[in-house]
């Protein structure tokens, strides 16, 4: 096994952990309206008295298995450690902390399970893996009826919610529901992580001269654009350029001394894939 399925691995066991976690001392002590396996397993175990980590075991099972059949033997294999290891990193936890609890406000619970929760959602998904559970049926859903996981995901998680209002008063579904929100936003801001960078688009007439100010002494790529002024009709040159946060300021200061009135348009940019992001630079002499 390589570094990289190593580091893979690593990811998932330490999203399951602080799934577990999460759960333990914030959404079982805060008796949170709570969304996916855990949301039914907290139904169940109010109504029939079924161990929570028992109950998810089983579903988390049965799900996968139902993956299997639909989807295929490599998506069940990259979901089967990740829905297994959950349940019993729970079972584990509730043995060794037994009643222990971080807080009785029951904002601050429904924040850090949030956080917690999308954190660990985000690097098992980083890992290559998916958590299980019900993860899978939107998937299906998706794959016969082209419905978006999203919007099936959220649907499904409406309703667990709602299934818990029978022994929740209506507060907790605003709970509840601020809860998806936090999980959504975490979630999102781990799986752009170390991903984003910044375009940055410099129109000026001494293209040239700030083209190779940013080639050999920022040492990034750039692209030239070819362009026309909207009111003179004049030709122009419009470098582009995608750079990390921290080497910005570096590219600003080689254009504005170049060129002072150069017009330059920053945006951020989500996910960069390519040479000098996802793999290595590679340098070529230019002997034209």
């Amino acid at each position: 096994m390589n570094n990289k399925k190593w580091m893979s691995f690593l990811l998932v066991i330490v999203g399951n952990i602080i799934y577990a976690l999460s759960v333990k001392l914030f959404v079982l002590p805060a008796n949170l309206i709570s969304c996916g396996t855990t949301g039914i397993a907290l139904v169940v175990n109010n109504l029939l008295n079924i161990p929570m980590s028992g109950f998810i075991f089983v579903f988390n099972v049965v799900m996968l298995l139902l993956g299997w059949w639909i989807l295929g033997r490599q998506f069940a294999m990259t979901t089967l450690f990740s829905s297994l290891f959950y349940p019993i990193a729970l079972e584990i936890l509730n043995r060794l902390l037994g009643d222990v609890y971080v807080t009785d406000d029951i904002l601050l619970n429904v924040l850090f399970a949030g956080m917690g929760l999308g954190l660990s959602l985000g690097l098992v998904l980083r890992g290559g893996a998916s958590t299980g559970g019900m993860d899978i049926p939107p998937l299906i859903l998706k794959k016969f009826f082209r419905i978006p996981v999203s919007a099936s995901l959220w649907v499904f998680d409406f309703c667990i919610m709602m299934t818990q209002m029978s022994f929740h008063p209506l507060v907790d579904l605003l709970h509840g529901v601020l809860l998806l929100i936090v999980i959504s936003i975490t979630l999102n801001k781990v799986m752009l992580f170390g991903t984003s960078k910044t375009e940055v688009k410099i129109i000026s007439e001494k293209a040239e001269d700030i083209r190779n100010a940013i080639l050999s002494k920022v040492d990034r790529g750039v692209t030239m654009l070819h362009g026309e002024g909207g009111y003179l009709h004049r030709d122009t040159e419009v470098i582009l350029s995608i750079v990390s946060n921290h080497e910005l300021p570096k590219i600003e200061q080689q254009a504005r001394s170049i060129d002072p009135d150069c017009f330059m348009i920053i945006s951020s940019v989500t996910e960069v894939w390519g040479r000098g992001f996802s793999y290595g630079k590679k340098h070529i002499n230019n002997t034209k």
